[in-house]
């Protein structure tokens, strides 16, 4: 890996290594492109891994190629972040996913989701803080996240999580509303908070580049930190 610069002991500290979870109706490669300036703006900091879920969503017509998802709230196997759901159809799948894509390409120092892959991090960040699963993430960068509707992910929401977090959210996002962003943002102990004028996307311009660097340079002597 690429230096970044001097960790806490003097050492030359390593980029971090983040596990990226793209959002509903997305594959790892559409997300990986879509997130084409984000790249850039960290690419000195950070080395992100790019996975696709095995669950496969029904095509709409408009569709071409495949698009996949982390769990289903309806029986016909499709999913809607506002509804009320008695089942997670294919939540463990995917957390099994996640894990062998750590035993494959970890250990990751921290996890990055958009739209439902954000609601995955922070249910796997949960798990993690409940002692339930252990993946070693040390934090988590949540872009336009939310909570589960399901009832089975109910307990997952019951303790606070210490890990350092950010929160990325649209002020004008129609899909995923700020303020179901802001419920995500109270289960945190450690948040950091990044706001933008537009809708359900990754910002990546100048004006959140600073903040981006610097959440990447706070993780990278944190993670330093807990190594020591």
């Amino acid at each position: 890996m690429t230096s970044t610069g001097q960790s806490t002991n003097g050492q030359v500290a390593s980029n971090l290594k983040i596990l990226c979870l793209h959002g509903y109706r997305q594959s790892g490669n559409t997300f990986k492109n879509k997130l084409g300036a984000f790249r850039k703006v960290v690419k000195k900091y950070a080395d992100l891994i790019f996975i696709t879920s095995e669950l496969e969503v029904i095509k709409d017509v408009e569709e071409s190629e495949p698009t996949y998802g982390w769990w289903f709230s309806k029986e016909d196997n499709t999913f809607n972040a506002h509804n009320e759901s008695d089942i997670c159809t294919g939540f463990e799948t995917s957390v099994d996913a996640v894990k062998k894509a750590i035993k494959q390409n970890g250990p990751f120092d921290g996890v990055l989701g958009f739209s439902q892959g954000a609601a995955l991090a922070t249910l796997l960040c949960s798990l993690q803080q409940q002692n339930s699963e252990s993946f070693g993430f040390k934090f988590a960068i949540l872009i336009a996240s939310f909570k589960s509707r399901s009832k089975l992910h109910s307990d997952l929401y019951n303790d606070q999580i210490d890990c350092p977090s950010l929160h990325v959210y649209g002020e004008n996002d129609k899909v995923i509303p700020k303020e179901m962003s802001e419920e995500i943002v109270a289960l945190f102990n450690s948040p950091t908070i990044l706001t933008h004028s537009g809708g359900h996307f990754v910002p990546a311009d100048a004006s959140q580049k600073t903040n981006y660097v610097e959440f990447m340079q706070r993780m990278i002597f944190f993670c330093e930190k807990i190594k020591n």
